[in-house]
């Protein structure tokens, strides 16, 4: 078997590849509009939330082709959030991933059409599952439903309004919890569950997975607020403490970093504790994929 760094290289290559032939080329679309989708869509970063779509349905025995329209849909949401996160309005960022932000190079108003635009074809993505593959109607509906869900108001976006409005006055590490769990987690717990959908999973599976993607997410955005104190920016690709630069509450401001650290392995324990419940034919990808986000560093 491959090693874990190993298996994320080759499925973020086979992820990337297809990106690139996501949007027609036979698609009337303005030019500048189109560059401005790929500009960020193609930036690199970790694939992360896709390669849980397609190590799911592998927990399960399914078919990674027929989950790649679905690991593409999550990828192109996970970009319009980053899209619109970094415009002045919200979090006012010129870097994301090394590289200028979109409305940097294109505009605030490209970049917002930008994100509209790849936010509103992960659904044509999904159906994909089902015109291409074959894969059972219900069940693409059923990751259809849950993705508006998960990344609608009561999932990342009502996460990221939670953010904006709290910003400098969280009080409470429940409040914060609340902000990561949605903000960070929910997209993370629709990949798993799209991937388990794809493969027939059972209820008891989907709920294991949920679980699992609560805790790995959750541990996640921590790692995320441990490195922005004493991660390496080269390897970021974004500056170092910006959190304490725009005075924003991060679980090491409530709890201090070395218990942050440690809340990030008792979440890794407890979410690879759910896997376990689940009765999964190949879960050692998710396991060892629990286990690198812990220990990564950037």
């Amino acid at each position: 078997m491959s090693t874990i760094r190993e298996y994320i290289a080759s499925n973020a290559e086979m992820v990337e590849a297809a990106l690139i032939q996501a949007l027609p080329a036979q698609w009337n679309v303005p030019a500048s509009l189109r560059e401005s989708m790929n500009y960020s869509l193609m930036a690199g970063g970790k694939r992360l939330r896709p390669i849980l779509v397609l190590a799911a349905a592998e927990a399960l025995g399914g078919s990674q082709a027929a989950a790649l329209p679905v690991a593409l849909a999550i990828e192109m949401v996970h970009t319009y959030s980053l899209i619109h996160d970094d415009l002045p309005a919200m979090d006012d960022d010129d870097y994301r991933r090394g590289k200028l932000t979109n409305h940097k190079v294109y505009g605030e108003a490209m970049a917002i059409l930008a994100g509209d635009a790849l936010l509103t074809h992960s659904f044509y993505s999904i159906t994909q599952a089902h015109k291409v593959h074959g894969i059972p109607a219900e069940r693409v509906l059923a990751i259809t439903e849950e993705l508006a869900a998960y990344a609608g108001a009561r999932g990342m976006v009502g996460g990221q309004a939670a953010d904006m409005l709290g910003e400098q006055g969280l009080t409470k590490l429940e409040e914060l919890e609340f902000i990561h769990l949605h903000k960070t987690s929910d997209l993370i717990v629709f990949s798993l569950r799209a991937g388990a959908h794809i493969a027939g999973a059972t209820t008891g599976q989907l709920a294991a997975l949920s679980e699992f993607g609560n805790a790995i997410g959750l541990a996640f955005q921590i790692q995320d607020d441990i490195l922005d104190i004493i991660g390496d920016e080269t390897k970021l690709g974004k500056p170092v403490k910006s959190d304490e630069k725009q005075q924003k509450v991060t679980y090491p401001y409530f709890i201090g970093l070395e218990a942050s650290e440690m809340k990030v392995k008792e979440l890794t324990e407890q979410a690879k504790k759910a896997l376990l419940q689940g009765g999964f034919k190949n879960p050692e990808r998710l396991f060892q994929l629990a286990d690198y986000l812990m220990q990564r560093d950037h």
